[in-house]
């Protein structure tokens, strides 16, 4: 079973890169891309059992990645925020925490990270929908 990925991205060439190596590299599936606030909220609201993980970048074409997450305070345990910037400063990082966000990695040194966090979300949800197969 495949990470379903939602990414917020206005780079196209940053965001293509980003989906073939998650894909490659840590079963993820890219169920969708938005490049502006207002389509990542709308799309992460409007289709809440959807997608497992979404991936936001905080400087968008319209709008900020903040509102994004905002929007997505009230979803499922289950489903992971992070945040994707070249600006992951203290600062940032905390007011990402204070949305709410499970991690914030650096687009110039934390891909590997990301592509390691990856990795564990889709383990630990499949071992969370094994263990629900298993009592049903």
């Amino acid at each position: 079973m495949k990470l379903r990925t939602y990414i917020v991205e206005d780079n196209a060439t940053i965001r293509e890169n980003l989906i073939g190596t998650l894909e490659e590299l840590a079963e993820v599936e890219a169920v969708g891309i938005a490049e502006t606030e207002d389509e990542g909220k709308e799309w992460l609201t409007s289709h809440t059992s959807q997608w497992d993980l979404a991936i936001v970048d905080l400087f968008l074409r319209q709008g900020s990645g903040l509102g994004v997450l905002a929007a997505c305070r009230n979803r499922l345990s289950a489903q992971k925020m992070v945040v994707l910037s070249n600006y992951a400063t203290p600062d940032v990082r905390m007011r990402c925490a204070q949305l709410g966000v499970d991690a914030v990695f650096d687009k110039s040194n934390e891909i590997e990270a990301l592509v390691d966090y990856c990795i564990e979300h889709s383990n630990s949800t499949q071992r969370a929908a094994a263990s629900s197969a298993a009592t049903n």
